[in-house]
């Protein structure tokens, strides 16, 4: 009776069982990193396996967020030199591509920016502060009736950018606005196909954009994107989000900006681009190590796969004890023959997980080349 019953202690030892979801989950971390996939927690890697919807920020997201300056354009009586430095000195400032692209169109003209005070980040508006005693504010267009109030000349050009696609900023200073400025955006070489290869996951991809329809329709086209959400301030993109999920989807934010940290954290899984900004990073679930929208296929297909290796470590270990201590308690198992059959569960569950790394590596997503 002694030794029968050592064997039932023996073969009913639960070690397999404790390694089944821990070692698949350590491992599928491991390949995560090694394809570009940051995952902060087992909670993240599983939830995005099971996303219904992915939502992409346009700027710097969809787009390789290089923005160049292509025209700026200032009202009569005001030089087009002074609309952009004083524009340069409230977005020297700021970590925003778009920011970024004015300060160097003026560096590259050789612009003296003057001082600016009381700088103010406005969240999905702008920027404002006092450049040269005179209230300045640059941002883009919210809604139509800001286009309606500009001078003739001025919304004429500002209409025909957007038209073009291009990304419209406009530079107020003294209560009315003196000029705009008109950015170009390249779609990432990566997109179109990530979007094609979630759409064969059976995952929808939507665009939530601050730009104005005009603007985010061309990327859109090009990104293969039919549903566009466009002119949203931050919390605008978070109700969007709070509404596809009270319908029962399950939603992936993907950005890049401060301006998406508020949607990254109301998102079932928050993704940011490794090439964005900090604030995005900290707030997001995954990063994207170089920007390449390949990693959110990726990471689907390894929650899926990590998943699907828990559930057989999990079969695997409660068939051995379910198998092994009847047959230990009817004095058929010798303690021996239990301990090495309890140690080979352990094994075969640790191989398993084993195997994702290998089967991950293999199976990953199609690459942007």
């Amino acid at each position: 009776a002694l030794v029968h019953a050592i064997a039932v202690l023996i073969i009913a030892c639960p070690c397999a069982l404790g390694l089944a979801t821990p070692a698949a989950i350590m491992v599928g971390t491991g390949a995560g990193a090694r394809m570009g996939v940051l995952i902060r927690n087992a909670e993240a890697l599983e939830r995005i396996g099971a996303i219904t919807a992915v939502l992409f920020d346009k700027t710097g997201t969809l787009t390789t967020g290089h923005v160049t300056v292509v025209r700026v354009t200032a009202v009569a009586g005001t030089a087009r030199e002074r609309v952009l430095a004083l524009a340069s000195s409230l977005e020297i400032r700021s970590e925003h591509p778009l920011a970024q692209a004015i300060v160097r169109a003026a560096e590259a003209d050789g612009l003296s920016l003057p001082s600016a005070t009381s700088f103010k980040a406005l969240t999905g508006v702008g920027v404002s502060g006092i450049v040269d005693g005179v209230d300045v504010h640059v941002g883009r267009p919210v809604g139509e009736h800001t286009l309606l109030v500009l001078p003739d000349d001025l919304r004429a050009q500002v209409a025909a950018d957007m038209q073009d696609g291009r990304t419209v900023v406009l530079v107020h200073a003294g209560g009315g606005a003196i000029g705009a400025i008109a950015l170009a955006d390249t779609i990432k070489t990566g997109s179109a196909h990530a979007v094609r290869a979630l759409a064969d996951l059976h995952v929808r991809s939507v665009m939530l954009t601050g730009d104005h329809p005009e603007a985010a329709r061309p990327i859109a086209r090009q990104a293969g994107i039919a549903e566009v959400y466009a002119g949203l301030l931050p919390e605008g993109k978070v109700e969007r989000i709070k509404a596809l999920q009270a319908q029962g989807e399950k939603v992936a934010m993907v950005g890049d900006g401060i301006n998406d940290a508020p949607a990254l954290a109301v998102a079932d899984v928050g993704v940011a681009m490794g090439t964005g900004t900090d604030v995005a990073m900290e707030t997001a679930d995954l990063t994207i190590v170089k920007g390449d929208l390949a990693g959110v296929v990726r990471a689907i297909h390894l929650s899926r796969r990590t998943i699907r290796t828990i559930r057989q470590n999990l079969f695997w270990a409660f068939l051995y004890n379910v198998l092994g201590i009847p047959l230990a308690a009817f004095g058929l198992l010798d303690p021996m023959i239990a301990a090495a059959a309890m140690a080979f569960s352990s094994v075969s569950v640790l191989t398993n997980a084993l195997r994702l790394r290998r089967a991950v590596r293999d199976e990953r997503a199609p690459t942007t080349h």
